[in-house]
C-alpha cells in the first residue's frame, strides 16, 4: 500500500491553499462583529474530499502559513499563532475523512461539519484562554469564546454545506481524482 500522497495531490494542495488565502483576505460576510463566515474553507473542504485528510491537513497548514507569512494573522503570542493558524487550520482536512468513491451529499454534510467543528475547536480554546479578558465581565471566558466561535462554526458549516451540496449536483466531476 502506497502511503505517500500523488504529486498531483500535492500541487492542488498548494493551489487550494493559495486560493483559500485570496478568498480569505477579500471582503468578507460578518453577519455580527466578532462574527466571519469563512467561506474560504470551501476549496480545503473540496480538495479534502478529493485527495482525502492528507491533502486536507497539509493544504490547511499551507493557508495558516501563508497567514502568517504574509502578515494578515493576528495573533497575541506565538502559541496563540501556532494554535489558530497552523493546528485550526489544518485540522479543517479532517473532512477528508468522509472521501471515497461515491460522495453524497450526506457525505459532504458530515464533512463539513466534522471540519468545521476541528478548526473552531481550536479557535474556542484559543479564544478561551488569551482572549477571554474581551469577556463581558458578568460572562465567564469560556462561554464567551463559545458564543463568538461557536457562531462562526455554525454559519460557517451552513454556507459551506450548502455551496458544496450545489457543488456536488452541478458539477459532480469536482469532487473525482
Amino acid at each position: 500500500m502506497n502511503r505517500k500522497l500523488p504529486l498531483q495531490a500535492l500541487i492542488e494542495a498548494a493551489i487550494i491553499a493559495a486560493l483559500a488565502y485570496i478568498i480569505d483576505v477579500l471582503p468578507a460576510i460578518e453577519p455580527f462583529p466578532w462574527v466571519k463566515i469563512s467561506i474560504a474553507m470551501i476549496p480545503v473542504l473540496l480538495l479534502s474530499l478529493r485527495w482525502g485528510w492528507k491533502a486536507g491537513m497539509a493544504s490547511g497548514f499551507v493557508w495558516g502559513l501563508l497567514q502568517i507569512v504574509l502578515g494578515t494573522a493576528y495573533f497575541l503570542t506565538p502559541l496563540q499563532a501556532f494554535i489558530e493558524y497552523f493546528i485550526a487550520f489544518s485540522f479543517i482536512g479532517l473532512a477528508g475523512l468522509f472521501t471515497g468513491r461515491n460522495i453524497t451529499a450526506k457525505s459532504i454534510v458530515m464533512a463539513v461539519f466534522v471540519g468545521c467543528l476541528a478548526r473552531y475547536f481550536w479557535h474556542f480554546l484559543a479564544g478561551w484562554v488569551y482572549f477571554g479578558e474581551a469577556a463581558p465581565e458578568d460572562m465567564p471566558a469560556a462561554l464567551y469564546s463559545l458564543a463568538i466561535n461557536g457562531s462562526a462554526a455554525l454559519l460557517t458549516f451552513l454556507v459551506c454545506t450548502i455551496v458544496l451540496v450545489f457543488l456536488l449536483k452541478t458539477a459532480p466531476r469536482l469532487f473525482k481524482v
